[in-house]
């Protein structure tokens, strides 16, 4: 009877968790009208290249990877704008963005380097 009790009083949801039925009777969860194979693919494909990038952090200057690590979240999914990033650092806005610029361009090119 508790577990019953406990069952109505839950507010989490599965996305695997049956929504109803199709026209031929099938179950339908959520998760298949939230996602396409095409976006399954998206999203795979994406979370494959921020591996690669996450492994190449190494080798930028620690400056460098500081304003990538911020800029685009990569440990706290936060971006941050380069004013922000200035701020925390005391640099100016225009410095981090060449910093951004220089950090962008290695990756790309170790990446570029691993894939040949």
């Amino acid at each position: 009877m508790h577990l019953r009790n406990i069952k109505k009083l839950k507010t989490e949801i599965s996305i695997y968790d049956p929504i109803g039925y199709d026209k031929e009777g099938n179950e339908i969860s959520l998760i298949d009208i939230l996602t396409t194979d095409s976006e399954i693919v998206e999203m795979v494909e994406a979370r494959l290249q921020e591996e690669k990038v996450r492994d190449k952090l190494d080798t930028l200057t620690r400056r460098e990877r500081q304003v990538i690590e911020m800029r685009y979240g990569i440990f706290t999914g936060l971006k941050e704008t380069q004013r922000d990033i200035a701020k925390k650092l005391g640099i100016s806005r225009s410095y981090v963005s060449r910093i951004e610029k220089r950090a962008v361009n290695k990756l790309i090119k170790e990446i570029r380097i691993e894939n040949t």
